[in-house]
């Protein structure tokens, strides 16, 4: 694990592999770094440099309390830190639901910083009612009934780790501060959660959006207008919103082709 200063906030990553053929992947919102450690250790053994980072307010990053700290176009600026830590003049931006639109986020920011994006399970127009009916309640509960879920938290920051990197993540998102949920919360709120149309049709990067039809706030319909809005991209319809983490191998070979092939179109251009 690694840490690099952010303002005045720490921010924990993980690297795994070697070489330049870096890939940022986001974490969902509230989870870490360890859910996506498997998908890591494979993408890292074809050839690439994987960096899993904890976004400010999760896993291992600092906490700060404040909805102010946790607008998503700040996360984005997060993202260019690290390659600017890394110095790492472009590299491969992907996620999951928050990890795909930090990362949208991010080409519409620096493009020339993004030689390609991995955008699974988009959080866009379609969504915004499942989103709102979702997550006001659960701010709400997190506002009022703080000491139960303080009990909660507590006990479930002391279970030891179980070693499957998905499950420890989960008993992390269930063990986390509620004050930090209710900063992360509110701050989404104040400020953009994704490019505009306009933008989105300006970024030329190749991308890859991954899709599912069977949950709300992620709906298939928000991953194929994001496909047909970005000038390259093919869309995927996954099986289950959880197939990469329970089934992994099918999804993890077509991430691993779009690298090489995202990579190799890079290479030709500069030449």
């Amino acid at each position: 694990m690694h840490t690099l200063a952010w303002g005045q906030y720490e921010l924990n990553y993980e690297v795994h592999g070697s070489g330049d053929r870096v890939l940022v992947w986001l974490h969902p919102i509230l989870f870490d770094s360890k859910l996506s450690r498997g998908l890591a250790r494979d993408l890292a053994a074809r050839g690439n440099r994987v960096i899993l980072l904890d976004l400010l307010g999760h896993g291992q990053s600092h906490k700060t309390g404040q909805p102010r700290a946790h607008r998503m176009d700040s996360y984005a600026q997060q993202v260019l830190a690290l390659l600017d830590e890394l110095g790492v003049d472009q590299a491969v931006l992907g996620g999951m639901s928050l990890g795909t639109n930090v990362s949208l986020l991010t080409a519409a920011q620096a493009p020339g910083r993004v030689r390609g994006l991995i955008l699974g399970m988009p959080v866009l127009e379609t969504a915004a009612p499942a989103a709102a009916l979702t997550f006001v309640p659960l701010l709400l509960q997190v506002r009022y009934a703080r000491i139960p879920l303080r009990l909660v938290s507590w006990v479930a920051s002391h279970v030891p780790s179980s070693g499957i990197d998905s499950l420890d993540s989960l008993v992390s998102v269930i063990g986390s501060d509620p004050n930090e949920i209710s900063a992360i919360l509110r701050g989404m709120l104040m400020g953009p959660i994704a490019p505009t149309v306009e933008q989105r049709r300006a970024i030329t990067a190749p991308a890859l959006v991954l899709g599912h039809g069977t949950d709300p706030i992620h709906p298939f319909a928000d991953a194929k207008r994001l496909a047909r809005q970005l000038p390259d991209a093919r869309l995927i319809r996954t099986r289950t919103f959880a197939e990469l983490w329970v089934c992994p191998a099918r999804l993890t070979a077509e991430i691993a082709g779009f690298l090489d092939r995202a990579w190799a179109e890079g290479e030709a251009l500069a030449s």
